[in-house]
């Protein structure tokens, strides 16, 4: 009988400083709808089975079966259905701590926001992980929080490894929490009465800091991010409901129906009925 033995190199191998912070199942119909928003987080989504729309900034991407979506931190996207017979399901991690770069885009300079990769070859290994975690988590036995830890962290290496890009990763940059804070009260409250004073009353900040410091972490000011969010929000209820223009602008939080038309203009260089004809067209 033969007797084969492996000796591992002594290569100390370097921990990798991340944290769970949850795992959903997802499943969706063609009447699914969500907005753009960030996290302060990475995501990692695979698709599990069906076809999808994945919104990263400007960019709009069809998703397969196999698919898997790296979304980095504070990066505004969203996901949604297509318009057929077959459901979208996927898993998506929530993942702190981590942020994945590529050789290419760092030669130039760029951030790495998002990227895309098939991994039909190595589903059964992708999805082997991911369902041992999703069972972690729903029975809680002893210790499921190190067993999912662990599996993470073995799951992150295959997917660096599995890829046919040159992704590396790397600690998630520092992000201003003041900030962070500002940007999701303005995602979960968009439809309330949101001014700079609301927002200094709550973070305690000077509002003249607020505005600097905001516009140098997303690159706009906090009451245009508002107006962002809201006419997103807009354009869905144009498409999807025979709401008139008045009442989508009282229920998204614009004090008149007039200064809604303005900023809905200059976004979407249309008026909103010129908007819901067409999206009516299209559909």
């Amino acid at each position: 009988m033969g007797n084969l033995r492996y000796q591992l190199n002594q290569k100390k191998s370097e921990k990798i400083n991340i944290q769970l912070l949850y795992i959903t199942q997802a499943k969706y119909g063609n009447d699914w709808h969500c907005n753009m928003h960030t996290h302060h987080f990475t995501e990692i989504f695979y698709v599990v089975k069906g076809q999808g729309k994945f919104l990263v900034n400007s960019n709009e991407i069809i998703v397969n079966e196999d698919d898997l979506i790296l979304v980095n931190p504070n990066v505004s996207h969203t996901e949604s259905s297509i318009n057929n017979n077959e459901s979208f399901e996927y898993i998506v991690l929530g993942v702190n701590g981590l942020q994945f770069l590529n050789e290419t885009t760092l030669d130039k300079g760029k951030h790495h926001e998002f990227s895309i990769h098939n991994y039909y070859e190595y589903k059964h290994e992708v999805l082997f992980y991911l369902k041992t975690i999703l069972n972690e988590v729903r029975n809680e036995e002893k210790d499921y929080e190190s067993i999912c830890q662990n599996l993470l962290e073995v799951l992150i290496i295959n997917l660096v490894r599995r890829t046919n890009k040159n992704i590396l990763i790397a600690p998630t940059k520092k992000v201003n929490k003041e900030c962070q804070f500002i940007e999701q009260y303005i995602n979960d409250n968009f439809k309330e009465d949101i001014t700079l004073d609301t927002l200094s009353e709550l973070t305690y900040l000077n509002k003249y800091y607020i505005v600097h410091s905001f516009k140098k972490y997303k690159n706009i000011s906090p009451i245009n991010y508002l107006n962002a969010v809201r006419i997103e929000e807009a354009k869905n209820l144009l498409a999807t409901t025979d709401y008139s223009v008045a009442h989508i602008s009282n229920l998204i939080g614009f004090s008149s129906q007039s200064y809604f038309s303005q900023v809905f203009k200059k976004d979407a260089d249309m008026t909103p009925n010129v908007y819901r004809k067409k999206a009516l067209e299209n559909q």
